[in-house]
């Protein structure tokens, strides 16, 4: 599982017109699913975002994660962050688990973020054409992969 986790000031997505999700000062989470991806992944990854210090103390050093200073997430599933670029120009996106596996992951995910939090997290709608604005904080964007763990 591939996550992307971005600061925010502010994101919200939009599809078809219609804000699905939005969320002030926190993370915006875009989630990429392999065929693999276990319940042990979305544990991990979970942890690792709702824990992930990145949020500044009062001396202005990176040392406070969402949990602590009440942020909030929204999580974004997208397909693409499983892209091989490999051979060519025109990415595969074969190694990307499909919907039918990766839907019912990601709403697993989302339901796990939510409890860890103690708050909603509000989403785009699956497998849609989505529009995601933000303003990223910092910038601060992180890459996690539940298979390469750093």
């Amino acid at each position: 599982m591939r996550a992307l986790l971005q600061r925010v000031t502010q994101a919200a997505v939009t599809v078809a017109e219609q804000e699905t999700g939005r969320i002030g000062p926190g993370i915006l989470v875009l989630v990429g699913i392999a065929p693999e991806d276990t319940e042990a992944d979305i544990d991990w990854l979970c942890r690792k975002i709702s824990q992930m210090r990145i949020f500044n103390d009062e001396a202005g050093v990176m040392n406070r994660s969402v949990l602590e200073v009440g942020a909030e997430v929204l999580a974004v599933s997208q397909f693409t962050l499983l892209a091989s670029v490999k051979k060519g120009n025109r990415p595969s996106y074969s190694r990307a688990a499909p919907p039918v596996m990766s839907q019912p992951l990601f709403e697993r995910f989302v339901a796990h973020m939510a409890a860890t939090l103690g708050r909603p997290v509000p989403t785009g709608v699956f497998g849609a054409d989505m529009q995601v604005a933000l303003v990223n904080d910092g910038p601060v964007t992180i890459w996690l992969d539940s298979d390469n763990p750093e």
